[in-house]
């Protein structure tokens, strides 16, 4: 069966450098009618298990460890036994939110998380968090890029632990060399595409945002 794509939005808030703001977070389940991978597990663990049905969960993957991407991962895994995927180098981010829980495995760049005909390809593309990563599947031909690239732009890299080149170099060096047809689904907003976005990239630069 092929794999299939689906949205839930959820709100709640991110804290980082002192501040708070309210924030809605796309959660992405991608998988077949048996089992499935949650992309982000944001802010509502009743919402993302309601969503799932009786789908089990193999894995939730988390694109970078700020707050509002994670906090509803350890819930939604003691409820469900699925492992909880982190970039190590997000380790201290995560410590933030859960100071006694570690993630369950690490991820790597180039692993594939498969599940329900989905094989996920994990790109490591730091800048917004030293250990952003983001997911592709050319067979969905969709990359969900957690805050590394939006429609309109990179993600933001005005607080702790992020740089705007380094982000720069990751969207150049692996995403803007997919497929131009390759859906982009992002942690927040709406999705767009690499061939919507790749013309921009100079005007980014120019803009240094």
């Amino acid at each position: 069966m092929t794999a299939r794509i689906e949205r839930l939005v959820t709100s709640g808030q991110f804290s980082l450098d002192g501040g708070t703001w309210d924030v809605d977070n796309n959660v992405w389940i991608v998988g077949d009618d048996h089992e499935a991978v949650v992309i982000d597990a944001a802010h509502d663990a009743d919402a993302i298990v309601e969503a799932l049905g009786d789908r089990r969960l193999t894995a939730i993957v988390c694109t970078h460890a700020h707050n509002d991407h994670i906090d509803a991962a350890p819930a939604l895994a003691d409820r469900t036994g699925a492992t909880i995927w982190l970039h190590p180098d997000d380790l201290h981010l995560w410590k933030q939110t859960h100071p006694d829980r570690d993630p369950d495995a690490w991820l790597a760049d180039e692993q594939v998380i498969e599940a329900g005909g989905a094989d996920l390809t994990v790109l490591h593309t730091p800048g917004h968090a030293p250990g952003a990563v983001c997911l592709y599947d050319p067979g969905l031909a969709a990359v969900f890029t957690g805050d590394t690239l939006f429609q309109g732009g990179p993600g933001a890299t005005g607080r702790s632990f992020s740089h705007f080149p380094t982000i720069i170099d990751s969207i150049r060096d692996r995403l803007l060399t997919l497929p131009p047809e390759t859906k982009v689904l992002t942690g927040h907003g709406d999705p767009t595409t690499i061939g919507a976005e790749a013309p921009h990239l100079e005007e980014w630069i120019a803009r240094g945002h």
